[in-house]
């Protein structure tokens, strides 16, 4: 197969939440079976193969990865299902190319995204796909890895936000906070590549690099260490910056920002990795300003929180992370506390398979985990420019000539989007 990357039906997507859900256009009836295929069989990958085993009227035909143990240990857990093992296959091509398969789940690093699906790891691969007239036109289904927005708690707290129950709100707040070794990753050198990996398929459109441990960053006891490497990702600004995020935009309206300015480095982790392990981003949003904040050496919080969403409203400030949302009263007043009553994951899963058979948006489609990475992304702009970024809604651009070139990566060949 060519190394261009076409598919057989129109996809598209925006999202840096490491999953993305795509419909290919086959189920007919409300109670067909779905057939289903899965693309990165790492952590995530697997944990999303878990979730959707749940699902009725769902059957797992085929998983992918380019590194054999986590391909391994993706047959071995789709073999519990009722049809037994699906199929293990090493190129994606494959997967794309088969006609049977329903719906595909991509849980791949980051710059492998828009090769995939569609979707972006920076902002010139969003602006060929998710922006054109026929992200509509074949009634696609897509949906976003942020997975927040089908947890009940999370949707009545953003409710509660919408209505002004606490008030208007003009500043919001997100961070996440931690206490990690100096020694953070490590440094190992440069060197082979495992026997079970196909380093240069992993690489793919990115830059030529030997291989490194930690580049790959497959690690049993975290999630992958390629998110803090420019070449495949954008640090915690977009891995966990745009869950929260998310949630303040859904919060607030879903706006997108009028600019940011983001302030960060490595000052206190001595690994090889090359995102900040320290970064502070002000948004200006119409109407209220929104913060951002991440660092590695100091756990502690407002409300002994290591994450979440802040929202503070002139009657109320009402905080929400992935257990619970509070409501703290301005003055006198019992502070709310509501639990989460839901898995947002499993419920994620299912809101796109109703989705597939209703052809309604998902909760987060195609157009708002799009504005959400987007957001994430200008502030790496605006960092790594060391300027204030202005955002240009209408022209879908940064008004600063100097910050233009974070918005957009290199091509490593043969690979290349075809629009």
């Amino acid at each position: 197969m060519p190394q261009d990357s076409t598919r057989r039906t129109v996809l598209q997507a925006a999202t840096l939440a490491y999953t993305t859900n795509l419909f290919t256009g086959q189920v007919r009836g409300a109670n067909d079976k779905i057939n289903a295929a899965f693309i990165g069989m790492g952590r995530m990958g697997r944990g999303n193969l878990n979730s959707a085993m749940r699902q009725d009227n769902l059957h797992v035909s085929a998983v992918c990865d380019v590194y054999t143990p986590n391909l391994n240990l993706a047959v071995e857990q789709s073999a519990k299902q009722p049809g037994g093992a699906a199929r293990g296959i090493r190129d994606f091509r494959e997967i794309l190319a088969d006609k049977s398969v329903d719906i595909v789940c991509i849980s791949t690093p980051d710059h492998w995204h828009p090769y995939m699906t569609m979707v972006k790891v920076d902002w010139d691969d969003a602006r060929q796909t998710v922006l054109q007239p026929e992200a509509r036109k074949y009634k696609r289904v897509v949906q976003g890895g942020t997975m927040q927005r089908s947890g009940a708690h999370f949707i009545e707290a953003c409710n509660i936000v919408k209505r002004g129950d606490i008030g208007n709100v003009t500043v919001v707040k997100t961070w996440n906070y931690g206490n990690a070794a100096p020694e953070g990753i490590g440094n190992p050198p440069d060197g082979a590549p495992p026997s079970e990996l196909d380093w240069d398929m992993w690489l793919g459109p990115a830059p030529k690099r030997p291989f490194n441990a930690n580049r790959f960053g497959v690690d049993p006891k975290a999630f992958s260490h390629f998110r803090w490497f420019w070449d495949y990702a954008g640090g915690m600004m977009t891995d966990w910056g745009v869950h929260v995020l998310d949630i303040a935009r859904m919060g607030m309206g879903e706006p997108m920002p009028k600019s940011v300015v983001a302030l960060g480095d490595k000052y206190q982790i001595k690994d090889n990795r090359e995102t900040p392990d320290t970064l502070t981003a002000v948004y200006e949003f119409p109407g209220f300003l929104a913060h951002y904040e991440n660092r590695m050496f100091n756990g502690n919080s407002m409300f002994k929180q290591s994450y979440g969403t802040l929202f503070h409203g002139t009657k109320a400030s009402l905080f929400v992370d992935r257990s619970v949302y509070r409501i703290h009263p301005e003055g006198a007043g019992d502070v709310i506390e509501v639990k989460s009553s839901n898995n947002s994951g499993i419920a994620h899963w299912a809101n796109f398979l109703q989705c597939v058979k209703s052809r309604e948006k998902p909760a987060s489609d195609i157009e708002i985990c799009h504005k959400s990475t987007a957001t994430c992304l200008l502030a790496n702009v605006a960092l790594r420019s060391k300027v204030k970024v202005d955002w240009d809604d209408a022209r879908q651009t940064v008004l600063q000539p100097e910050a233009r070139k974070f918005l957009k990566r290199e091509e490593r060949g043969p690979w290349k989007l075809v629009v």
